[in-house]
Protein backbone atom coordinates (compact mmCIF):
# COMPACT_ATOMS: atom_id res chain seq x y z
CA UNK A 1 0.00 0.00 0.00
CA UNK A 2 1.28 3.75 -0.62
CA UNK A 3 0.61 5.83 1.67
CA UNK A 4 0.52 9.61 0.35
CA UNK A 5 2.32 12.39 1.77
CA UNK A 6 0.89 15.27 4.25
CA UNK A 7 -1.26 17.19 2.31
CA UNK A 8 1.23 20.32 2.70
CA UNK A 9 3.36 18.33 0.04
CA UNK A 10 2.64 18.55 -3.76
CA UNK A 11 4.44 15.73 -5.48
CA UNK A 12 4.91 16.93 -9.38
CA UNK A 13 7.38 13.79 -10.07
CA UNK A 14 7.79 10.51 -8.09
CA UNK A 15 11.23 11.70 -7.49
CA UNK A 16 9.97 14.37 -4.64
CA UNK A 17 7.86 11.67 -2.73
CA UNK A 18 11.13 9.88 -2.03
CA UNK A 19 12.43 13.23 -0.52
CA UNK A 20 9.53 13.68 1.53
CA UNK A 21 8.25 11.29 4.59
CA UNK A 22 4.44 10.62 4.65
CA UNK A 23 3.97 11.14 8.41
CA UNK A 24 5.55 14.52 8.50
CA UNK A 25 3.92 17.68 8.58
CA UNK A 26 4.94 21.38 8.29
CA UNK A 27 5.48 23.41 11.90
CA UNK A 28 5.01 26.51 13.01
CA UNK A 29 7.56 27.21 15.19
CA UNK A 30 6.83 31.10 15.81
CA UNK A 31 5.26 33.90 14.30
CA UNK A 32 5.56 38.38 15.11
CA UNK A 33 8.38 39.18 12.39
CA UNK A 34 7.73 41.54 9.73
CA UNK A 35 9.89 40.22 6.91
CA UNK A 36 11.47 36.80 8.64
CA UNK A 37 15.09 36.05 6.64
CA UNK A 38 18.19 34.67 6.77
CA UNK A 39 18.12 30.96 8.60
CA UNK A 40 21.41 30.02 10.08
CA UNK A 41 21.58 26.86 12.58
CA UNK A 42 25.07 26.37 15.57
CA UNK A 43 25.21 22.52 15.46
CA UNK A 44 27.35 23.03 18.54
CA UNK A 45 24.51 24.90 20.13
CA UNK A 46 21.80 23.53 19.01
CA UNK A 47 19.94 26.42 18.15
CA UNK A 48 18.90 28.67 14.95
CA UNK A 49 19.18 32.15 14.06
CA UNK A 50 17.21 34.05 11.55
CA UNK A 51 16.58 37.89 10.85
CA UNK A 52 13.58 40.00 11.32
CA UNK A 53 15.16 42.72 9.27
CA UNK A 54 12.52 45.55 9.56
CA UNK A 55 12.08 45.31 13.25
CA UNK A 56 15.94 45.56 13.75
CA UNK A 57 16.86 42.30 15.28
CA UNK A 58 17.88 39.18 14.94
CA UNK A 59 16.02 35.98 16.84
CA UNK A 60 16.66 32.36 17.90
CA UNK A 61 14.99 29.52 18.09
CA UNK A 62 16.38 26.94 21.06
CA UNK A 63 15.49 23.02 19.47
CA UNK A 64 16.35 21.38 23.39
CA UNK A 65 13.14 23.69 24.62
CA UNK A 66 11.67 25.61 21.94
CA UNK A 67 11.73 28.88 23.09
CA UNK A 68 12.27 31.74 20.86
CA UNK A 69 14.42 34.98 21.78
CA UNK A 70 15.99 37.78 20.60
CA UNK A 71 19.55 36.67 19.25
CA UNK A 72 20.75 40.50 18.96
CA UNK A 73 18.92 44.04 19.05
CA UNK A 74 19.99 46.52 16.98
CA UNK A 75 20.86 44.05 14.13
CA UNK A 76 22.09 46.48 11.85
CA UNK A 77 19.09 45.14 9.91
CA UNK A 78 20.63 42.42 8.90
CA UNK A 79 19.75 39.84 6.31
CA UNK A 80 21.20 36.79 4.90
CA UNK A 81 23.76 34.88 7.39
CA UNK A 82 25.96 31.83 7.41
CA UNK A 83 27.98 30.15 9.56
CA UNK A 84 32.24 29.67 8.67
CA UNK A 85 34.20 26.97 9.15
CA UNK A 86 35.38 27.67 12.50
CA UNK A 87 31.56 28.41 13.79
CA UNK A 88 31.71 32.33 13.35
CA UNK A 89 28.16 33.67 12.65
CA UNK A 90 28.00 35.78 9.06
CA UNK A 91 26.08 38.48 8.18
CA UNK A 92 24.77 40.76 5.84
CA UNK A 93 24.03 44.27 7.38
CA UNK A 94 21.45 46.40 5.63
CA UNK A 95 21.89 49.49 7.44
CA UNK A 96 26.08 48.30 7.76
CA UNK A 97 26.16 48.56 4.35
CA UNK A 98 28.76 45.48 5.07
CA UNK A 99 29.60 42.04 5.47
CA UNK A 100 30.22 41.54 9.35
CA UNK A 101 31.22 38.70 11.68
CA UNK A 102 30.62 37.67 15.46
CA UNK A 103 33.92 36.20 17.20
CA UNK A 104 33.94 33.23 19.64
CA UNK A 105 34.26 36.22 22.44
CA UNK A 106 31.18 38.58 21.00
CA UNK A 107 32.94 41.09 19.35
CA UNK A 108 32.34 42.32 15.53
CA UNK A 109 34.31 42.43 13.06
CA UNK A 110 33.37 44.31 10.06
CA UNK A 111 35.02 41.87 6.62
CA UNK A 112 33.76 44.10 3.62
CA UNK A 113 32.00 47.35 3.03
CA UNK A 114 33.91 48.86 0.05
CA UNK A 115 34.98 47.85 -3.18
CA UNK A 116 37.34 50.30 -5.24
CA UNK A 117 37.01 52.75 -2.52
CA UNK A 118 32.89 52.89 -2.77
CA UNK A 119 30.52 51.22 -0.51
CA UNK A 120 28.83 48.22 -1.26
CA UNK A 121 25.00 48.58 -1.45
CA UNK A 122 23.28 45.99 0.99
CA UNK A 123 24.79 42.75 1.41
CA UNK A 124 21.77 40.67 1.07
CA UNK A 125 23.39 36.84 1.31
CA UNK A 126 26.39 34.89 1.95
CA UNK A 127 27.92 31.72 1.61
CA UNK A 128 31.34 30.41 2.65
CA UNK A 129 33.34 27.94 0.46
CA UNK A 130 35.52 24.78 2.02
CA UNK A 131 38.54 27.32 1.09
CA UNK A 132 37.44 29.72 3.61
CA UNK A 133 36.42 32.39 0.96
CA UNK A 134 33.34 34.23 1.91
CA UNK A 135 30.80 34.77 -1.28
CA UNK A 136 27.52 37.40 -0.92
CA UNK A 137 25.29 38.98 -2.87
CA UNK A 138 25.13 43.11 -2.94
CA UNK A 139 21.53 44.38 -4.24
CA UNK A 140 19.78 47.29 -3.66
CA UNK A 141 17.21 46.51 -0.88
CA UNK A 142 18.88 47.78 1.93
CA UNK A 143 19.38 51.21 0.60
CA UNK A 144 15.91 51.61 -1.45
CA UNK A 145 14.30 52.99 1.89
CA UNK A 146 14.18 53.49 5.25
CA UNK A 147 12.19 50.51 5.94
CA UNK A 148 14.74 47.81 5.70
CA UNK A 149 17.65 49.81 5.98
CA UNK A 150 18.93 53.23 5.63
CA UNK A 151 17.72 54.80 2.03
CA UNK A 152 20.52 56.04 0.11
CA UNK A 153 22.00 56.14 -3.43
CA UNK A 154 24.10 53.16 -4.65
CA UNK A 155 28.10 54.41 -4.73
CA UNK A 156 29.19 51.49 -6.84
CA UNK A 157 25.82 52.04 -9.48
CA UNK A 158 25.71 48.19 -10.07
CA UNK A 159 24.44 45.27 -8.16
CA UNK A 160 27.01 42.50 -8.19
CA UNK A 161 28.51 39.37 -6.48
CA UNK A 162 31.15 39.25 -4.99
CA UNK A 163 33.96 37.08 -3.25
CA UNK A 164 36.32 37.78 0.03
CA UNK A 165 39.30 36.07 -0.22
CA UNK A 166 40.02 34.37 2.55
CA UNK A 167 44.22 35.15 3.02
CA UNK A 168 44.30 38.56 2.14
CA UNK A 169 40.52 39.61 2.59
CA UNK A 170 40.88 41.62 -0.59
CA UNK A 171 37.02 41.74 -1.71
CA UNK A 172 36.94 40.74 -5.68
CA UNK A 173 33.98 41.44 -8.25
CA UNK A 174 33.14 37.77 -9.39
CA UNK A 175 29.73 38.41 -10.51
CA UNK A 176 27.74 40.94 -12.37
CA UNK A 177 25.33 42.16 -15.11
CA UNK A 178 22.45 41.13 -12.89
CA UNK A 179 19.09 43.29 -11.74
CA UNK A 180 18.97 42.11 -8.05
CA UNK A 181 21.46 39.62 -7.30
CA UNK A 182 19.64 37.38 -3.69
CA UNK A 183 20.42 34.49 -2.54
CA UNK A 184 23.08 31.91 -3.32
CA UNK A 185 24.14 28.92 -2.84
CA UNK A 186 26.89 26.06 -3.87
CA UNK A 187 26.80 22.60 -5.33
CA UNK A 188 27.46 19.75 -3.13
CA UNK A 189 31.03 19.76 -5.36
CA UNK A 190 31.74 23.36 -5.52
CA UNK A 191 32.12 23.14 -8.80
CA UNK A 192 28.69 25.00 -9.55
CA UNK A 193 27.53 28.71 -7.96
CA UNK A 194 23.84 29.39 -7.74
CA UNK A 195 22.38 32.89 -8.11
CA UNK A 196 18.61 33.83 -7.74
CA UNK A 197 18.18 37.50 -9.30
CA UNK A 198 15.05 39.25 -8.45
CA UNK A 199 14.91 41.85 -10.37
CA UNK A 200 11.35 41.59 -11.41
CA UNK A 201 10.88 43.60 -7.83
CA UNK A 202 12.42 46.89 -9.77
CA UNK A 203 11.84 45.97 -13.37
CA UNK A 204 9.17 45.70 -15.33
CA UNK A 205 8.82 41.81 -16.35
CA UNK A 206 12.46 41.81 -15.20
CA UNK A 207 13.87 38.50 -13.60
CA UNK A 208 12.49 36.28 -11.37
CA UNK A 209 14.78 32.98 -12.12
CA UNK A 210 18.23 31.50 -10.84
CA UNK A 211 21.56 31.20 -12.87
CA UNK A 212 23.94 28.90 -12.42
CA UNK A 213 27.70 29.61 -12.75
CA UNK A 214 30.98 27.22 -13.44
CA UNK A 215 33.58 28.10 -10.30
CA UNK A 216 36.99 27.81 -12.15
CA UNK A 217 39.47 25.60 -11.34
CA UNK A 218 41.20 28.01 -9.00
CA UNK A 219 37.83 28.66 -6.81
CA UNK A 220 38.29 32.25 -7.49
CA UNK A 221 35.80 33.31 -10.30
CA UNK A 222 32.75 31.99 -12.76
CA UNK A 223 32.00 31.56 -15.78
CA UNK A 224 28.48 30.87 -17.71
CA UNK A 225 25.16 31.80 -16.00
CA UNK A 226 22.66 30.38 -17.99
CA UNK A 227 18.99 30.53 -16.15
CA UNK A 228 18.58 27.08 -14.19
CA UNK A 229 15.10 27.96 -13.26
CA UNK A 230 12.58 30.04 -13.87
CA UNK A 231 9.68 31.02 -10.59
CA UNK A 232 6.15 30.71 -10.73
CA UNK A 233 4.42 32.34 -8.63
CA UNK A 234 6.22 34.85 -6.71
CA UNK A 235 10.16 35.39 -7.05
CA UNK A 236 12.58 32.92 -5.72
CA UNK A 237 14.92 34.47 -2.93
CA UNK A 238 16.99 32.18 -0.83
CA UNK A 239 17.85 28.60 -1.09
CA UNK A 240 20.03 26.02 0.01
CA UNK A 241 21.27 22.16 -1.68
CA UNK A 242 21.10 18.91 -0.51
CA UNK A 243 23.82 16.45 -0.18
CA UNK A 244 22.19 14.52 -3.50
CA UNK A 245 22.22 18.10 -4.94
CA UNK A 246 19.18 19.17 -4.65
CA UNK A 247 17.91 22.64 -4.72
CA UNK A 248 15.02 23.59 -2.48
CA UNK A 249 14.03 27.06 -2.57
CA UNK A 250 11.88 29.97 -1.48
CA UNK A 251 9.10 30.65 -3.50
CA UNK A 252 5.92 32.55 -3.57
CA UNK A 253 3.73 29.63 -2.72
CA UNK A 254 6.07 28.28 -0.09
CA UNK A 255 9.20 26.26 -0.81
CA UNK A 256 10.12 24.48 -4.32
CA UNK A 257 12.78 21.35 -5.00
CA UNK A 258 14.37 21.25 -8.15
CA UNK A 259 16.99 18.28 -9.41
CA UNK A 260 20.09 19.14 -10.00
CA UNK A 261 19.05 19.10 -14.07
CA UNK A 262 16.82 22.18 -13.12
CA UNK A 263 13.78 19.79 -12.69
CA UNK A 264 10.63 21.23 -10.61
CA UNK A 265 9.81 17.84 -8.72
CA UNK A 266 7.87 19.15 -5.64
CA UNK A 267 6.51 21.73 -3.19
CA UNK A 268 6.35 22.16 0.10
CA UNK A 269 3.46 24.79 0.62
CA UNK A 270 2.88 27.45 2.83
CA UNK A 271 0.28 30.20 3.66
CA UNK A 272 3.10 32.47 3.63
CA UNK A 273 5.54 34.01 0.84
CA UNK A 274 8.47 31.98 1.97
CA UNK A 275 12.09 34.03 1.77
CA UNK A 276 14.91 31.22 2.51
CA UNK A 277 15.30 28.37 4.17
CA UNK A 278 18.33 26.09 5.79
CA UNK A 279 18.94 22.67 7.18
CA UNK A 280 19.60 21.52 10.73
CA UNK A 281 19.01 19.52 13.31
CA UNK A 282 20.95 16.76 14.32
CA UNK A 283 21.24 15.06 10.85
CA UNK A 284 20.72 17.75 9.15
CA UNK A 285 17.83 16.76 8.09
CA UNK A 286 15.35 19.92 9.04
CA UNK A 287 14.41 22.10 6.66
CA UNK A 288 13.83 25.24 8.46
CA UNK A 289 11.95 28.12 6.52
CA UNK A 290 11.63 31.97 7.02
CA UNK A 291 8.57 32.79 5.54
CA UNK A 292 6.78 36.75 5.79
CA UNK A 293 5.86 36.42 9.68
CA UNK A 294 6.90 33.39 10.78
CA UNK A 295 9.68 30.67 11.40
CA UNK A 296 8.26 26.88 9.93
CA UNK A 297 10.26 24.07 10.13
CA UNK A 298 9.59 19.70 8.54
CA UNK A 299 11.52 16.69 8.29
CA UNK A 300 12.57 16.26 5.20
CA UNK A 301 14.48 12.82 3.47
CA UNK A 302 17.28 14.74 2.58
CA UNK A 303 20.02 16.60 4.67
CA UNK A 304 22.64 19.54 3.95
CA UNK A 305 25.40 18.97 1.43
CA UNK A 306 28.42 19.09 2.82
CA UNK A 307 31.45 21.29 2.65
CA UNK A 308 34.20 19.21 0.03
CA UNK A 309 37.56 18.70 2.07
CA UNK A 310 39.92 20.84 1.92
CA UNK A 311 42.91 19.79 -0.78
Amino acid sequence: MTIEPDAGFEVIDPRFGRLVHANAHVEKLYTGCRWAEGPAWFAAGRYLVWSDIPNDRVMRWDETDGSVSVFQQPAFNSNGHTVDLQGRLISCEHRGRCVSRIEHDGSRTVLASHVGGKRLNSPNDVVVKSDGSIWFTDPSYGIDSDYEGDAAPSEIGERCVFRIDPGSGAVERVGDGFVQPNGLAFSPDEQWLYVADTGATHVPDGPRHIRRFRVTDDGRALSGGEVFAQCDPGLFDGFRVDAQGHLWTSAGDGVHCYTPEGERIGKIHLPEVAANVCFGGPKLNRLFICATTSLYAVYVNARAAPRPARA
